[in-house]
């Protein structure tokens, strides 16, 4: 059975995600299908999409390699994420369906529940996949394909620390949803950009050294307060 370009890309990515390639180390063909125990047809198209989306550059006498992104690309990503997230929760509570109101309650109340018992194992999977439905919810395809990617390269370039307090962090994602059940745009906005601000806050570049940009934003940003917020 021949095995689809885009399931090799995302094993690819996943791992260069997890740290099992290094930046900048190559990546051959022949060594990547036996890996993954495909031909190199579609690793030679994996990479293709992978260099597009910023993981993998190609370099001479090299070729294919992990790219090395720098602490400026690192800062940029969490800025574009802190405008993206929350045009996409506005966008969400226009265009959402049943369907997707049904997984992000659900969600909500096992990321609730986890956090009002101290389990946080479950939390950040947990937390991705909110995200993840709240941007297929804006009903555009564009945005969700780019927020997805926009996570996978977080994730890849920066630490992130737990919550101090994820039941109010879980909180937040319960108002994100009513706001968005309601079809109350800017409310899901402005809760969703406070909501990014803090999750930004938590994150570290990996592979800065001394006070990376990461470090700054924290020091820059002013306490959130979501009273406001409520009603």
């Amino acid at each position: 059975m021949r095995i689809p370009a885009h399931s090799v890309c995302t094993a690819i990515r996943d791992d260069i995600v997890a740290g099992v390639y290094e930046r900048g180390s190559r990546l051959t063909e022949e060594l990547l299908a036996r890996r993954y125990g495909v031909s190199r047809v579609p690793v030679r198209e994996a990479l293709r999409t992978l260099e597009a989306e910023g993981f993998v550059v190609t370099r001479r006498h090299a070729g294919a390699c992990v790219a090395e992104p720098t602490e400026q690309e690192g800062a940029d990503l969490l800025e574009m994420r802190l405008l993206l997230e929350p045009l996409a929760a506005s966008r969400a509570a226009q265009r959402r369906t049943e369907a997707h109101l049904k997984v992000l309650r659900g969600l909500v109340r096992l990321g609730q529940e986890r956090a009002r018992r101290g389990n946080s194992d479950d939390l950040r999977s947990l937390g991705g996949w909110f995200h993840e439905t709240l941007a297929q919810a804006s009903g555009s395809p564009a945005m969700s394909s780019m927020l997805t990617q926009l996570r996978h390269k977080i994730a890849w370039m920066h630490t992130v620390e737990a919550p101090a307090n994820p039941v109010e962090s879980w909180a937040e994602h319960g108002a994100i949803v009513d706001a968005v059940a309601r079809g109350d745009g800017e409310r899901a906005r402005a809760i969703t950009a406070l909501h990014a601000e803090r999750s930004t806050a938590a994150h570290r570049l990996r592979f800065a050294s001394g006070q990376d940009r990461a470090e700054r934003v924290r020091n820059s940003q002013h306490p959130v307060n979501m009273s406001g917020l409520r009603h």
